[in-house]
């Protein structure tokens, strides 16, 4: 059966009907296709249809790695805004493996620290040595002295090891025999704990706690992403490849750095520090006999730092209250110190985190005049 039928010869005496153009009753696909009222405007560059370094960052990772995604985007975050990080979790969560991922994948120089009550803070930062033969002392550089930094186990040192790392982590420097000497560019320490045993371990310093910008607390994985996990890791093994270097990781940081914040962007984070400060007086006095020390300026200056670098993440040049929301437990959890009382009702930094942001909602911005 033909799809087009031949017209009917015309009876004698009969005018024959005017052609209709080909254009109008049968438009071809392009006419349709130009007539679509959504089809963009412009063509499409194939620049602009590639993954970005960070998508490729994080497929890479993802092959070895199973869910966490919280836990990779924060590393990304952490990443990009040169702070450092606690990955707090019980064996076998995958947290030395994907720091270890994200080594392999960005590039520069990788070193472990597994902290065992032994340590001393020379076997971190480095120490002097003499040299019989020349009769002088030359300077013998520590681990610290890498670009991805993994202190496994933290808090099985003791304080002064553990105050060895406040200097790099702060200044990005060491200092030994009166002489500073500078880590590589970029550096991040990212550190592990393990929450469920005490016996052997030695809580860290308020000082070095509040020079981390995150504490991750890492949950156990759903009953399919176990299965996937057993599949992998029981399968042939996982090699990752380096999809970045070390000068696009620098671009991308001072991009990230460039990312527009809002004045209301900023209040907002200063007042969700403040309300860890004074509970009572930001209408929580509930809480006022629980917090016994609230968090300190360095937390409102990460969570601005990290709230840019999460909104350069999501693909947007400026930051909403909502990035703000978003990483608040993670960069107040480890800041907020309780007081006896809290501890004997059951309070945690998370539930008090939790209350604050209930009480303070984020503003809503206009920012359709951000750039006259």
């Amino acid at each position: 059966m033909s799809v087009n039928p031949q017209p009917a010869e015309p009876r004698e005496g009969t005018r024959s009907p005017e052609p209709v153009p080909a254009t109008v009753a049968h438009p071809s696909p392009a006419q349709k296709r130009d007539a679509d009222p959504y089809r963009p405007a412009r063509p499409i560059p194939a620049a602009e249809l590639q993954p970005s370094p960070l998508d490729e960052v994080l497929f890479e990772i993802k092959r070895l790695i199973v869910g966490q995604d919280r836990l990779l985007e924060r590393l990304l975050v952490a990443l990009l805004a040169r702070g450092h990080a606690i990955l707090e979790g019980v064996p076998g969560l995958a947290k030395t493996a994907a720091v270890k991922a994200l080594a392999d994948v960005v590039g520069g120089s990788f070193g472990r620290i597994q902290f065992t009550p032994d340590l001393v803070p020379a076997d971190l930062i480095g120490t002097r040595v003499y040299t019989p033969g020349r009769g002088d002392f030359r300077t013998e550089l520590g681990p610290v002295f890498v670009n991805l930094l993994l202190a496994d186990e933290i808090n099985r040192s003791p304080a002064k090891v553990q105050s060895a790392l406040l200097e790099v982590m702060q200044e990005r420097q060491v200092t030994i025999a009166k002489e500073a000497h500078l880590v590589p560019d970029p550096f991040l320490v990212l550190a592990t704990e393990n929450p469920i045993e005490a016996e052997g371990t030695y809580p860290l310093p308020e000082a070095q706690l509040d020079r981390f910008m995150f504490k991750v607390v890492i949950g156990y994985p759903s009953y399919m992403e176990e299965i996937e996990i057993a599949n992998r890791v029981t399968g042939p093994p996982i090699v990752l490849r380096q999809v970045l270097t070390l000068e696009q990781l620098r671009e991308m940081q001072a991009k990230a750095a460039q990312v527009y914040v809002d004045p209301a962007v900023t209040a907002y984070a200063a007042t969700l520090v403040g309300a860890t400060r004074d509970p009572a007086g930001n209408g929580l006095p509930q809480l006022a006999k629980a917090v016994a020390y609230g968090a300190s300026p360095r937390a409102t200056i990460n969570l601005v730092a990290a709230s840019r670098c999460l909104a350069f993440i999501r693909g947007r040049d400026y930051a909403l209250p909502k990035d703000v929301a978003d990483l608040t437990p993670d960069v107040l959890r480890h800041r907020i110190i309780l007081s006896y009382e809290g501890f004997a009702g059951g309070v945690t930094s998370d539930t008090v985190i939790q209350q604050v942001l209930n009480r303070n909602q984020p503003p809503r911005l206009d920012l359709r005049d951000r750039h006259a």
